[in-house]
């Protein structure tokens, strides 16, 4: 990572998406509805459903709209119905993103998606044209609370979890898909506090960007899928440096 954590990367993207609070409700309700549709109401029945309402929990999604969220999904209420897609491709200077789309028309959310790449220096991709450079993981994000990095190790390696970075305020615990439930239960019972659990396609080789006015590029190209109501998640392979991510500030 050059020298610096891949932490300080996310830290910087997550302080720019908690401000987009009303976003992260909409996020989340449409994952709450898609789980409640495909697995029932239940959500101790339905593992993706428990997970949604959990994270929703953690971002104070207020109970109302989880509960109208999962009724769309069961059918009790009127709802439109929402199908999930992965498009790959390029942001600008080469960097590697996949984002992920809900949506209710595919072919207006495929438009949107190849001018907003066409729009803001990048170009959209083929199935596997960047995804082969990255690994589908699990994420749990602890808040850190004091605990040392030694000591939330120890809970990383008795969770099953593969790896963590860590960070004083709120650290993050990699699994491995097939761990992911087993390390989120682990965490459940301990005393420490949970944030958002989420699956995220991390890259393998990342690309270091030094420069402030690329970083600015890839920045705005990324906002602009952030802001786009039907984009859940876009993930890219950008390691920016902590002098990039001060001038960002």
């Amino acid at each position: 990572m050059s020298g610096h954590s891949k932490w300080a990367n996310i830290k910087h993207r997550k302080g720019r998406q908690d401000a987009k609070r009303g976003k992260i409700f909409t996020r989340i309700s449409k994952e709450i509805t898609i789980a409640a549709r495909e697995g029932g109401g239940d959500a101790d029945m339905n593992p993706r459903l428990r997970l949604a309402v959990q994270n929703g929990k953690a971002n104070n999604l207020p109970l109302e709209n989880i509960t109208r969220a999962i009724k769309k999904g069961t059918g009790e209420i009127e709802g439109v119905r929402y199908e999930e897609y992965t498009y790959e491709g390029y942001a600008p200077n080469g960097i590697a993103a996949i984002v992920e789309a809900v949506t209710d028309n595919k072919n207006r959310t495929v438009a949107e998606i190849r001018s907003a790449f066409t729009k803001h220096g990048g170009n959209l991709g083929e199935t596997n044209s960047v995804a082969w450079n990255f690994d589908r993981k699990g994420i749990i994000n602890i808040k850190t609370n004091g605990l040392s990095e030694d000591d939330l190790m120890e809970h990383v390696l008795e969770s099953g979890a593969e790896d963590m970075e860590y960070d004083t305020e709120e650290s993050r615990v990699i699994c491995g898909i097939a761990e992911f439930a087993a390390a989120g239960n682990y965490f459940e019972g301990t005393d420490l506090e949970l944030g958002e659990r989420q699956l995220e396609y991390i890259a393998r080789d990342t690309v270091s960007v030094t420069d402030v006015n690329k970083a600015q590029k890839i920045m705005k190209f990324v906002d602009v899928f952030e802001d786009h109501d039907d984009v859940q998640n876009i993930f890219t392979n950008a390691d920016f440096s902590d002098e990039v991510l001060e001038q960002l500030q």
